[in-house]
């Protein structure tokens, strides 16, 4: 997921996407917890979306509130 992809979409989506990403980090953890998990690599991934979409979330919310 790019950045630039994520600063065209609303606070809404923003939203609704970082609540599907939450829900997969719990899956991947649970898989991870009981040895099912079979690519590793998703979850740094996954986690660095969460926090791309938070800072982008974040960003929006000053931008909003200089103008």
């Amino acid at each position: 997921m790019k950045a630039s992809d994520l600063r065209t979409r609303t606070q809404d989506q923003l939203g609704d996407e970082l609540a599907s990403l939450k829900k997969e980090q719990f899956n991947l953890r649970f898989q991870k917890a009981t040895g099912q998990l079979e690519k590793t690599g998703r979850v740094k991934q996954v986690r660095r979306d969460i926090a791309r979409i938070k800072t982008i979330a974040a960003e929006k919310a000053a931008g909003g509130k200089k103008a």
